[in-house]
């Protein structure tokens, strides 16, 4: 028996990086798992990985930075498999900006994949989840950023933070409904997105993964696999009646001082 025997898990941004893991994660626990990207290439590689290694996967090509797609990623899972038991907001966006030089487009591109997307997939999702008076469960992956972060994350923070904010607020409006909503405030993590980051942005080598792993109190950066594992437990029953919480998934002590 799987953690998630015959559950349907949509994860949103699930066709690389921390998604991907937790889609891999998924269906080794037996769920049936629908994936989202912009791109076809790498989530179709992703199924037809997870239905080679027998499981049950499907692909949504979704730009989640329109709303109506982000609902739509639900509404193409539940005609699929009739319904969502699972929901998880993996997708993110981490373009670099300060307080004095984001522009009102860069910060709305924030809003949109980093608030808004979650926002309206959570609402289609436990929508189903009511009209079907099931219980379900949603975990959004968020960031350590959103206690404050770097002064070049600007943007990144300010949606992220609102999402920690959503988390609480729908996981208190929906308990009766027996959704349970809770968040993971991941740490630097070692994802091909953030290999792009630090290249892109900050003018990394090849091997940025070993230096910045040598400054890190566990001597490496995050898994995607460790990150994943945890999320399925926030996803089965094994979690239990835990709803609202937001966990610091990282290496840091928020508050602790040298």
């Amino acid at each position: 028996m799987g953690l998630l025997d015959d559950k349907v898990v949509l994860v949103n941004g699930g066709s690389q990086g921390v998604g991907a893991a937790i889609a891999r994660a998924a269906a080794r626990e037996g769920a049936l798992v629908a994936v989202t990207g912009r791109r076809p290439e790498p989530g179709e590689a992703l199924v037809a990985e997870l239905t080679g290694a027998g499981g049950t996967a499907l692909f949504v090509q979704a730009d989640l930075a329109d709303a109506a797609q982000a609902k739509a990623s639900v509404a193409r899972t539940v005609a699929a498999y009739g319904r969502v038991d699972c929901l998880v907001n993996s997708a993110g966006l981490t373009s670099r900006g300060t307080l004095l030089d984001t522009t009102p487009e860069l910060f709305d591109q924030h809003i949109a994949i980093n608030l808004k997307a979650p926002f309206f997939a959570m609402q289609a999702a436990v929508a189903d989840m009511v009209a079907r008076k099931a219980p379900g469960t949603v975990v959004n992956i968020i960031t350590s950023s959103a206690h404050g972060g770097q002064p070049f994350l600007a943007p990144y923070v300010a949606a992220k933070a609102g999402l920690v904010g959503l988390t609480r607020n729908a996981a208190h409006a929906h308990r009766f409904d027996r959704v349970r909503i809770n968040g993971l405030n991941i740490g630097w993590t070692a994802t091909e997105g953030e290999d792009a980051t630090q290249k892109a942005f900050h003018g990394a080598g090849d091997d940025w993964r070993e230096e910045a792993a040598a400054r890190l109190p566990m001597g490496k950066l995050g898994q995607p696999d460790e990150i994943a594992d945890f999320a399925v437990f926030l996803l089965s029953e094994r979690s239990g009646v835990v709803t609202g919480s937001v966990i610091d998934w990282d290496q840091n002590v928020l508050g602790g001082l040298d």
